[in-house]
């Protein structure tokens, strides 16, 4: 009897039948990789563009700005003019509202309640230019502002003294910024409510027939109403937008209304001040200079420089200089070195009685010794005289009044100097 022989496994076989066995391989499916974090924006900020009177032509520029400095700087922006926007939920999304070039009467009464709640929640808001021509008729947005738009002259070149070189938003900027654009009068001074970042120089410029004088701003920051604000007047023309200086501005603005970049914007509290007069008792006084310990160094128009002394509320006549003092010529200024704490040095401006004579030294405390002055504009002249104690050069604050001790020659003698100097 004959069998079939099967193998089974590895070939044994296995009885009379035939057996057959599979090795099947499972290899389990390797898992997806992770997700990657998703890196969140610096901040997110909400573009309003919304007109309700006069449109600029410079919003698409504005807008185009804004988008271009999205990506250099890791932030969010979505644009609308849908006012609707304005709701409690939409506006949660967002660290900053940028109302840009806006005008008239923008938000109805249920979209301004959610826009003061945003802020009173903490949230940002930035101005740009006719953000100051918007809603009139709405106290609060106006106080949250700054101040409202009153008139403007045409686009012109004007200069822009920069009052805060600290804050971000104009720390970049040169002390006097010249530029062309727009410039507004506004209605108020927004000085007392407002921390002033810059300031028009109106005879720099044709203001108009709204002219706000000496004290024009025209960038501002606060912190109002639980929230942050931030207000910049230039913006009307389309090159603004295209200026690396301006967008810096308006970039850095941005960033300190939504909070990611620090700042101080408190305003400037009145309340906190008070007018002290130091010396009841002046002849004509002119200029004055106060020293790091507190001193204070002034000047009369006749030739006389004291020293007022806070720690024995006391002041003294320190020197006395020859002066011209016809069609109010005299002495006319004084200064203190930026280092006057380890030099000694102050600087005398004055009008010299023709041919200058060196005062004669004084023997004991207060003494006087002037070098040839320097003609700087006809009969004016500058000197250099020095604080201090001798061969140190360094103020005795042991002394009653500080004395003058020596002087430098600042320029030769006869040398021309321009007659614009």
């Amino acid at each position: 009897m004959s069998t079939d022989e099967s193998r089974g496994s590895c070939g044994a076989p296995v009885g009379g039948h035939t057996v057959s066995f599979s090795i099947v391989l499972l290899v389990a499916a390797a898992p997806p990789p992770p997700a990657a974090a998703q890196v969140e924006p610096r901040f997110r900020a909400l573009l309003f563009t919304k007109t309700a009177d006069f449109r600029h032509d410079s919003i698409p520029a504005g807008i185009t700005a804004v988008q271009e400095l999205v990506t250099a700087n890791d932030f969010v922006v979505d644009h609308t003019e849908d006012s609707t926007r304005f709701n409690d939920a939409s506006l949660a999304d967002y660290d900053v509202v940028i109302w840009l070039n806006t005008t008239g009467d923008v938000l109805n009464e249920t979209e301004q309640g959610a826009f003061e709640r945003y802020i009173q929640a903490g949230g940002g808001y930035a101005g740009v230019h006719s953000a100051a021509d918007t809603e009139y008729d709405w106290p609060w947005y106006g106080e949250l502002m700054g101040a409202y738009f009153q008139s403007h002259p045409a686009i012109q070149e004007a200069t822009v003294e920069v009052a805060d070189r600290v804050h971000p938003a104009t720390q970049h900027l040169p002390a006097r910024w010249v530029r062309t654009d727009e410039w507004y009068n506004y209605r108020t001074n927004p000085r007392g409510k407002v921390h002033v970042l810059a300031a028009l120089e109106e005879t720099t410029y044709s203001p108009g027939s709204g002219a706000m004088g000496a004290d024009h701003p025209i960038a501002w920051c606060q912190d109002y109403d639980g929230g942050r604000s931030f207000y910049t007047g230039g913006g009307h023309t389309a090159e603004s937008f295209s200026e690396p200086a301006y967008r810096e501005h308006l970039l850095a603005g941005i960033e300190t209304a939504a909070g990611v970049t620090p700042a101080d914007c408190g305003a400037t509290t009145w309340s906190n001040f008070e007018k002290v007069a130091l010396d009841r008792n002046t002849s004509d006084p002119f200029e004055l200079d106060v020293a790091p310990d507190g001193r204070v160094f002034f000047v009369e128009r006749g030739g006389d420089v004291k020293v007022f002394r806070p720690d024995i509320q006391s002041t003294a006549v320190a020197g006395h200089v020859d002066v011209f003092t016809g069609q109010e010529n005299g002495l006319l200024g004084v200064a203190l070195d930026p280092s006057v704490a380890t030099n000694g040095w102050l600087y005398l401006f004055y009008a010299a009685p023709g041919t200058v004579a060196c005062p004669a030294e004084r023997s004991g405390g207060d003494d006087v010794r002037t070098a040839a002055p320097v003609a700087l504009h006809r009969d004016r002249q500058l000197a250099r005289p020095r604080l201090g104690t001798g061969a140190a050069r360094v103020p005795d604050p042991a002394r009653r009044v500080l004395p003058l001790v020596g002087v430098a020659r600042l320029r030769c003698a006869g040398q021309p100097v321009p007659d614009d100097r």
